[in-house]
């Protein structure tokens, strides 16, 4: 029976036996098989849902005409696919040609990838198309003056100095072995752990085509690499949805912050509070009432959280160091402009009057809100004459009203000088929901 078997396994070709023998994983699990909750995005077979991509702004890249985008993934695809093979379950690249991109685009999502290289070989992940989480040599001693033996999973392309450019630890395994990579991405806001330590905690990714801008909303996940083999495998993507995202910001960087709406009635409120109701916790405007309310308590400086709910062609405002009476998009130092920026009757406002913005002052980024009916987390920060706006983990506003010039209404803001105030609702009689408010005094 014994040599029955032997004979057996001396006929099998080679390949298949060590694919047999490389069918799990050193922890067990079956090698590119996902856990529970993830998608594959390699099957460990072929390259199917995998094309060409390169260093290339993805805003520029959905922008082509349909001809000329086509033509230029078969162009990257065509170099792609000389220098990438899959072998024994890995997916391989030489160290040249264009990146193994993913043809679908991903928004909020937990990726896990695992990864063996060798010397001098440089690579990375790209992040919704935008470089990227560092791979590299951390033995080479030519690149420690730019940072390579602080090891690999920072985001690379940050401004030098900036949260996530380095990693907080090395933790890259010997040549030979392999690397286990975890990237959580909320927003612009990007968690890396690297063989199970946490090397990136919750930094914004700079957007490496125009840093004024923001990361896109949706991107792929490219491979990209260059001067030396590497190999991947076990790729796996979880894409989040908003409660757990949400959840993900709510999370992190919580000292300090204290609840200012305690989810039952409106203690610590004042202003035209019989207008408003409380609805599953939440406040929400009474149907065609309105009027700012506000808190009791008055703010210099201070970061705010808070979620927020709109309702198809909701209108509603945030109002920033307001004085208790008048009109808050002039009174206070601002109305912070809560909007369905996607609703058909506002398509033709001036761009000072989309969600995030400071309203008739300067304008927010778009793009960045969800659905409605659904829950936005958004936090906003003021310090001095400056305002910051952070939408679903994306930075859309940062500003400072000293510095403005123009209004909307083309004469200075009467109120955007104040330095202290109440934080409030401004109404415009939309049933625009907000809940979890909280707020972390800064003087």
């Amino acid at each position: 029976m014994k040599h029955a078997l032997l004979r057996r396994l001396i006929q099998i070709p080679g390949a298949v036996l060590l694919a047999g023998l490389v069918g799990l994983t050193a922890h067990g699990a079956t090698l590119n098989e996902p856990p529970a909750g993830f998608t594959a995005l390699f099957n460990g077979h072929d390259l199917a849902g995998w094309r060409g991509g390169d260093t290339f702004d993805h805003r520029q890249y959905l922008a082509l005409p349909a001809e000329k985008r086509a033509a230029q993934d078969a162009d990257w695809t065509a170099d792609m696919r000389k220098h990438w093979r899959v072998e024994h379950g890995e997916l391989v690249n030489d160290g040249h040609g264009k990146y193994a991109t993913t043809e679908k685009d991903y928004g909020d999502f937990e990726l896990r990838v695992d990864y063996k290289t060798v010397p001098l070989a440089d690579s990375g992940i790209y992040l919704r198309g935008c470089p990227q989480v560092q791979i590299w040599d951390y033995t080479e001693q030519a690149k420690f003056s730019i940072g390579a033996d602080k090891g690999s999973g920072g985001l690379w392309n940050n401004s030098p100095g900036a949260p996530g450019k380095d990693p907080l630890v090395l933790a890259d395994k010997p040549f030979g072995e392999w690397n286990a990579l975890r990237v959580v991405m909320v927003g612009a806001r990007v968690s890396v752990w690297l063989n199970e330590k946490l090397v990136v905690d919750h930094a914004l990714l700079e957007n490496y085509y125009d840093r004024n801008l923001p990361v896109p909303s949706k991107g792929p996940i490219e491979l990209q690499t260059h001067g030396g083999e590497i190999r991947w495998r076990n790729l796996f993507i979880r894409e989040l949805g908003a409660d757990e995202a949400d959840q993900i910001l709510a999370n992190h960087g919580q000292a300090g912050f204290q609840p200012i709406f305690n989810g039952r009635d409106f203690e610590g409120w004042a202003g035209p509070i019989d207008e408003y109701q409380v609805v599953d916790g939440a406040i929400c405007c009474r149907p065609n009432k309105g009027g700012t309310i506000y808190t009791q308590a008055e703010y210099t400086n201070f970061m705010a959280r808070l979620e927020i709910r709109l309702p198809p062609g909701g209108n509603n405002g945030l109002a920033i160091r307001y004085p208790g009476q008048g009109d808050t998009a002039y009174v206070g130092m601002c109305e912070l402009q809560v909007l369905d920026d996607d609703a058909a009757q506002y398509k033709d406002l001036d761009r000072r009057q989309y969600h995030g913005s400071a309203y008739g002052m300067v304008a927010a980024q778009r793009g960045y809100q969800r659905p409605t009916g659904v829950w936005n987390f958004e936090e906003v920060t003021v310090q001095g004459s400056k305002i910051k706006v952070e939408l679903n983990g994306t930075v859309i506003l940062d500003c400072d009203l000293a510095q403005v010039k123009e209004t909307m209404r083309n004469s200075p803001h009467p109120g955007k000088d104040r330095t202290q105030g109440h934080f409030g609702f401004a109404g415009h009689d939309d049933p625009v929901a907000f809940r979890n408010i909280l707020i972390k005094p800064l003087d």
